[in-house]
């Protein structure tokens, strides 16, 4: 399977537009080629699908998915997914994306993006649920991978070699999120260099470039800081060995005014024209 979305996204820097900044998004039209936003805070219409319907006049529009539940043992949500659906038929989004996770169990929905072990059932399990998205939506699907805080020790592979072969199986793309990896990398160990080398380049459709907190000596990707260095180190690092993909600057706690947000995207674009200076 092989379905493009319905547009492409610009490869340039992007914001995840929140709440706090739609007024003055809309006002200031700062030079962005695209901006990103939680799908479901527009499942309900009303005014929040139509500000987005105006922004979408000026920016392409990633639409990215929290609580579809990829990896849960339930069935998919159709109420959820039938939402999602109308969703897109109004906005035409550029990139329609998810978590890969679970969320639900026994009738009961987690507020929380749950990991799942490797395994070869895993794989066959998310492999049907993605096709059935697909079907349904008419478009690709971007994957991203998770943060995590803990991992399973009967996983029967790494996460990228799990990733690539869910593209392979399922024409799916990947949402890379660089400060996800870098958590995973403190936290448990993850060798970084070889999800970004199991990962297939041309699966990647996307960056994602956020803040993380600590607690008791663990990262959180909380989403509420700047990107830290060494984050942009492995972003400079995906960028060598993948390419430049349009990039996503999460910040959403603490969310700082927009210059600051702007300020982020600036910088990852530079770093996106320095790799292109550099292979010239």
């Amino acid at each position: 399977m092989d379905k493009p979305a319905t547009h492409a996204l610009p490869c340039t820097a992007g914001i995840g537009l929140r709440a706090p900044h739609y007024r003055e998004v809309l006002e200031t039209l700062p030079k962005l080629g695209w901006v990103e936003v939680h799908s479901e805070n527009f499942f309900g219409g009303g005014a929040p699908l139509h500000t987005l319907l105006r922004v979408r006049e000026h920016y392409s529009i990633s639409l990215h998915g929290v609580g579809m539940g990829l990896a849960s043992a339930a069935p998919l949500a159709e109420d959820h997914l039938s939402a999602l659906h109308r969703l897109c038929d109004a906005v035409q989004p550029a990139a329609v994306s998810e978590h890969l996770c679970w969320n639900s169990a026994v009738g009961m929905v987690i507020n929380d993006l749950l990991p799942f072990p490797y395994t070869h059932e895993a794989l066959s399990h998310v492999t049907s649920r993605i096709e059935q998205v697909q079907e349904k939506l008419g478009c690709q699907l971007l994957v991203e991978n998770l943060s995590s805080y803990l991992s399973f020790s009967h996983s029967e592979m790494s996460e990228g070699e799990f990733l690539a072969e869910l593209t392979r199986r399922t024409g799916c793309g990947i949402l890379f999120d660089v400060e996800n990896l870098y958590v995973n990398a403190r936290n448990l160990g993850v060798d970084a260099g070889a999800f970004i080398r199991a990962i297939p380049a041309e699966a990647v459709k996307e960056y994602h470039l956020a803040g993380y907190g600590i607690m008791d000596g663990c990262l959180v990707d909380t989403h509420g800081a700047p990107v830290c260095p060494e984050v942009w180190d492995l972003y400079e690092l995906a960028l060598r060995h993948i390419g430049p993909r349009p990039t996503l600057i999460e910040w959403d706690t603490d969310i700082p005014e927009l210059p600051t947000l702007l300020g982020e995207a600036t910088k990852a674009q530079q770093y996106m024209e320095r790799y292109h200076a550099d292979i010239e």
